[in-house]
């Protein structure tokens, strides 16, 4: 887990608006914990560790809907690649349809639109057309473009089928594609179990603070009170991790 947000290339794809969202939300949570276990600020000098696990774990669930999204991209510009080598395009040109396509279906902040503006650039400087799709996988580090690309790479090499290998692929893909969709439809129902599992403790804390406040007093302002708050803390980040990791299941 240590190297997995460093490592990330999808991160790139993260707008400043959505990590200024991401701060905000992680900032009113961490907010929220220092007034609902310690009633005081201080603590915030040895918790502060807990905002950068909770902007991590945002950063994660960020750069996997990213890399949902651009799987979805690629899977539609490799079925538009097949029609143009239907049409009788070269693989080059039905690059550049492709690019062109591109153009009125994704936002030119996209990644898949910002790939395929790149590798016309290349082209344009004569680069081989394997050249280019070699140096597109390495620049994305997605599987389904690796495995894609190697495939075609291949068939390329060996005089194979390129309009078949593209359709196959794009086919593949979509079918990978609509299985996580429906195994994320049956985990939804426990995804929002999960969340509301999660604020629980926080409401109950809450509610006593406003309708028992005397009998919560003796958890706020003393040491004693700070050793089993933070024992609760502990306990609950504990529990929520372990359901996180739980809910993320990989294809």
């Amino acid at each position: 887990m240590k190297s997995r947000i460093k490592k990330n290339s999808w991160l790139q794809d993260i707008t400043p608006s959505e990590y200024t969202v991401g701060i905000i939300k992680c900032t009113v949570r961490f907010l929220l914990i220092l007034y609902l276990f310690y009633e005081s600020i201080l603590p915030a000098i040895l918790l502060f560790p807990l905002w950068f696990l909770y902007m991590k774990e945002w950063m994660e669930e960020k750069a996997i809907g990213k890399e949902q999204e651009f799987r979805r991209q690629f899977r539609d510009s490799i079925q538009t690649m097949a029609g143009a080598l239907k049409a009788g395009y070269s693989v080059e040109n039905a690059i550049r349809e492709t690019n062109r396509d591109l153009i009125g279906m994704y936002d030119a902040n996209t990644r898949i639109r910002k790939e395929y503006g790149q590798m016309v650039r290349k082209l344009d400087l004569n680069l081989s057309v394997v050249t280019v799709l070699n140096e597109f996988a390495a620049e994305v580090k997605q599987e389904d473009v690796t495995n894609f690309i190697t495939v075609y790479a291949a068939a390329k090499v060996s005089g194979g089928d390129s309009i078949a290998i593209i359709r196959d692929a794009a086919r593949t893909i979509g079918e990978k594609i609509d299985t996580e969709r429906e195994i994320q439809t049956m985990l939804a129902a426990k995804k929002l179990e999960f969340e509301i599992m999660s604020v629980i403790p926080f409401i109950m804390i809450l509610y006593m603070k406003m309708t028992f406040g005397e009998f919560l007093s003796v958890l706020y302002g003393t040491w004693t009170g700070c050793i089993v708050m933070s024992i609760c803390l502990v306990l609950y980040l504990g529990a929520y991790r372990f359901g996180w990791r739980l809910l993320q299941i990989e294809i």
